[in-house]
């Protein structure tokens, strides 16, 4: 059997060859766990006749891959071999490639089509020698094969298909399209960025060096105007940025309700769903930069707006077509007036902002007075009880988990642009909060620190010096970003001008906490958040006051709170930590002010976490044994910290892998496993969302925009939704939540673990067996049969009335629900809250319906059984609502 070899020629495939340049690969690795031949004989065993060597090697990297689960050294070895072979198939001079990219000839019409910019091309021509030697290919060896595989996709440069560009090439593009002939700057960024401290955002890593530069990642877009001409305007604004790979927030609380009349055409308006159709297919059509990510809009929405049930129903997967938009996210921006009538339980009114204009352009307590004065005048087209728009809200939340929740009043009364004028959106990731008109598109430039890097592991300290040193320079390229970038529309080129706001971000806090043997619960932990933030926030002012001493100011600085002297956490009435030197700062900022209007906004990091290897933003794990796809299939991975610490303590073996996959990715009830190894590898679904959402708070008082705050709630019910809502509004976060993920409080059979193999003793693992979590459905399940321990957000304990009793009815509202009390005073001062709930329900009130009628010594459902339990579970379910009986609606009685 022959192989083909990269230059064409054909030679004997040899096993020994093949172990051999594993083996090289090898090195630093503990011998004792990864074995060369092992992947050698699986190699082999997947080679045909004619087999390409750039096809052996990718075997060999997806082979390794998959034996990640047996030791964290495999993927190590399964980048190494991956980042090998691209490289067999690249230039080493990166001006060469560049070279290449400019003088790109399109086969199809033979037209000269340049993939990098010309000034770009010149000025790499120009220091070529500098940047050239300057490159150290080493780093690229230091990237997971998972993340290596995510840059191969989406970031490096092809030509014709085939990738030119390596991980280097790349970082060196993006410095040099940002720095250009400094070449100080662009060494400096370069040599970051490889060392893997920070990372800009995609469309930074897409774009920067190329023709068309666009690298902003966020766009807050305002409606020019209700009327065909303003929405098909505002329609080509959303393409032109999508096209461009950039994410789109837009408020529609100005255009008219369904009803309302129009006068040029004496009709009347279908309202917003019809049009957010059309932009729903814009979204479909125009994706982010050329099949890169698809388009992604975010429509913003306030409560009061008559449409508002339509609009919630949106992306629910029931329904006629005709009046859904699935492909659009939904986001309410809530004034604090909803929040006080939903908890006393008062009336709301639904109104038409063509018949009460204003409503969207003020906030505080002018809003309250505006909408009251509508109230009396008898403007409004609806009147409902507050609680049943709250109840469509939270169904919508269950089912979809839209729409985001965003506090109107603390993102406005918070904001360092509040001198511009009402601030009426987000933006699609709910991080970013600055003002947009008709004539001005908010934009954002994004890019993430990693945090893991500061990490002092032989210390066990953070590194609180170098972050903020690092941070500094993140700053100045961000506001480097601001002149030279593509701006896909006038009105995004206007704003960022006026204002030149950034968007600083973090990736891998679970990582660092990890690394410092810190559970993501503990007081040190909160502790940490703080004092990471805080040293972030005073950095970024820092080089911002220097920018501004060396530019001047940004045009709209005067009467903002930082021209005053009020910082973020001065608007949170915290104190800051004797860690740095704010009144110094503040004194250079009274003299010379500072050049970005906006600095922090952690941001999702979804894809760039990928690339570096860390886990999201400041989120904790979500499970520590999960899937990853990628093109060449699914892998297995396991949370690197715990199986590095499972390998060192004896512990890891395929039934402990087996194990953990049969608990959903826990490592809670797995015996033998030490205590503190639990505390430290909880999973999101197993810590408080109470302890979540106070640090979200207590970093919140440093981050002048806002943070995309996903909540995890396990077994949902619309008690703790509420709960936990009402918590973060207390709290003064301005975005409430983000994503609403939810799990069932059982998970199904895993059908791919043995079950009779976790049955058998391991030595290493278990003492004794341990039963298997029967099967329930996904269905939230009734309050009283949740234990308020979960999640760390009280509900009441409610006794479920009799099976016999409870009638599955469609989901409806309540019509007339108990009036219910937040479980904190209001303010906006993150104050400390209890991280277990004051009360507990009785062991008597709490059902079990996973468990109901189980026979004794019965491990697993037969068929008709479990059938028959999913029947009943969905009957108790939350959602339905008994409208002749509200005492017996589980819902109501929440």
């Amino acid at each position: 059997m022959f192989v083909r070899k990269r230059d064409g020629r054909q030679e004997r495939v040899q096993f020994d060859k093949i172990t051999a340049r594993v083996s090289r690969l090898c090195y630093g690795l503990n011998p004792d766990h990864v074995d060369p031949v092992a992947i050698t004989q699986k190699v082999i065993s997947g080679v045909y006749g004619g087999v390409t060597t750039v096809q052996l090697d990718d075997l060999a990297a997806e082979t390794a891959a998959y034996m990640t689960v047996t030791h964290p050294d495999y993927a190590i070895l399964a980048a190494r071999i991956a980042v090998s072979n691209l490289h067999k198939q690249t230039k080493k001079q990166w001006s060469q490639v560049v070279s290449d990219l400019y003088h790109y000839v399109n086969p199809r019409n033979g037209k000269l089509s340049p993939m990098i910019a010309k000034e770009t091309y010149e000025c790499v021509m120009r220091h070529k020698d500098e940047f050239d030697s300057a490159i150290v290919y080493d780093r690229d060896f230091n990237y997971q094969y998972f993340g290596f595989k995510t840059l191969e996709r989406s970031y490096l440069l092809k030509l014709d298909g085939k990738i030119v560009e390596r991980p280097q090439h790349m970082i060196m593009r993006v410095a040099v399209g940002i720095w250009g002939d400094d070449v100080e700057r662009v060494l400096e960024t370069y040599n970051l960025m490889s060392s893997k401290k920070f990372t800009h955002a995609s469309p930074t890593l897409f774009n920067a060096g190329t023709p068309q530069a666009q690298l902003s990642s966020c766009f807050l877009v305002d409606m020019k105007d209700d009327s065909i001409d303003g929405i098909y305007d505002t329609l080509k604004t959303c393409a032109m940025i999508s096209k461009m790979a950039g994410g789109i927030g837009l408020n529609i609380h100005r255009i008219r309700a369904t009803g309302s009349y129009i006068a040029g055409t004496n009709g009347t308006s279908n309202g917003i769903v019809p049009m957010l159709r059309v932009f729903n297919n814009t979204a479909r059509y125009v994706d982010q930069g050329g099949n890169k990510r698809p388009g992604a809009f975010a429509i913003y929405l306030e409560p009061w707006h008559a449409d508002v049930f339509e609009f919630l129903d949106l992306r629910k997967n029931h329904g006629k077509e005709e009046i859904r938009a699935r492909d659009l996210f939904l986001a309410l921006w809530i004034p604090d007036l909803f929040m006080k009538r939903v908890e006393k339980n008062a009336e709301w009114t639904l109104m038409c902002p063509n018949e009460c204009p204003g409503l969207a352009d003020c906030y505080g307590e002018e809003f309250e007075a505006l909408y009251e004065k509508y109230e009396k005048e008898g403007k409004g087209r609806k009147t409902i009880k507050a609680q049943k728009l709250w109840y469509a809200i939270l169904e919508a939340q269950t089912e979809t988990g839209n729409p985001f929740m965003l506090y109107k009043d603390a993102c406005n009364r918070k904001s360092n642009q509040k001198n511009l004028g009402t601030i009426r959106s987000s933006n699609l990731c709910t991080e970013i909060i600055e003002y947009s008109a008709p004539d001005e598109v908010a934009v954002c430039n994004l890019a993430s620190l990693a945090l893991p890097q500061f990490v002092n592991e032989a210390e066990q300290q953070y590194d609180f010096k170098a972050l903020h040193k690092v941070t500094q320079v993140v700053v100045r390229n961000l506001n480097r970003i601001i002149d030279v970038n593509h701006y896909p529309v006038k009105e995004a080129y206007n704003s960022n001008m006026r204002h030149r706001p950034i968007g600083l971000g973090v990736q891998g806090l679970a990582d660092a906490f990890l690394l410092l043997r810190m559970p993501f619960e503990s007081p040190e932990a909160r502790e940490l958040n703080k004092k990471i933030f805080e040293t972030i926030y005073h950095a970024a002012l820092t080089m911002s006051c220097q920018l501004a001493k060396e530019q001047g100011t940004y045009s709209t600085y005067e009467g903002s709170p930082v021209s005053q002297g009020i910082l973020q956490y001065d608007m949170w009435n915290v104190k800051p930590s004797d860690l740095w030197d704010w009144e110094s700062l503040k004194a250079d900022i009274k003299q010379h002010g500072i050049r970005n209007s906006l600095l922090l906004a952690p941001m999702p990091t979804a894809s760039t976490s990928q690339i570096l290897g860390y886990n999201e933003c400041f989120e904790p794990y979500t499970s520590n044994i999960y899937q990853r796809r990628v093109l060449a299939g699914e892998f297995q991975v396991v949370n690197p910290h715990l199986l590095k610490d499972l390998v060192n303590m004896g512990l890891w073996s395929d039934n402990m892998k087996n194990r953990m996959i049969a608990e959903g990715g826990s490592i809670q009830n797995i015996p033998n496993i030490p205590a503190e190894t639990k505390a430290l590898y909880k999973t999101v679904w197993e810590i408080s969302q109470r302890t979540i959402v106070q640090m979200a708070a207590d970093r919140g008082a440093f981050i002048d925009q806002s943070q995309s705050l996903n909540i995890h709630m396990r077994d949902p019910t619309m008690g703790k939704i509420t709960s936990m809502h009402f918590t973060g509004w207390k709290l003064g976060l301005k975005t409430g939540m983000y994503y609403l993920r939810t799990q069932a409080a059982a998970q199904p059979i895993q059908f791919t673990v043995d079950q009779e193999k976790l049955r058998v003793m391991d030595t290493n693992v278990a003492k004794k067996a341990l039963p298997v979590i029967p099967k329930t459905t996904a269905a939230p399940q009734p309050m009283a049969a949740v234990n308020s321990a979960s999640n760390g957000i009280p509900t009441p304990s409610i006794t479920p009335p009799p099976p016999s009793q409870v009638v599955s009815r469609p989901v409806a509202s309540p019509v007339n629900p108990p009036p219910f009390k937040a479980d904190i005073p209001e303010g906006d001062s993150p104050k400390a809250l209890p991280v277990e709930p004051t009360e507990k329900p009785a062991p008597e009130s709490i059902g079990s319906p996973a468990l109901d009628g189980k026979k004794e010594g019965q491990t697993e459902d037969n068929e008709d059984d479990s059938k028959e339990r999913e029947v009943d579970i969905y009957s108790e379910a939350v959602l339905a609502c008994s409208i002749e009986n509200p005492e017996a609606c589980v819902m109501c009685s929440g």
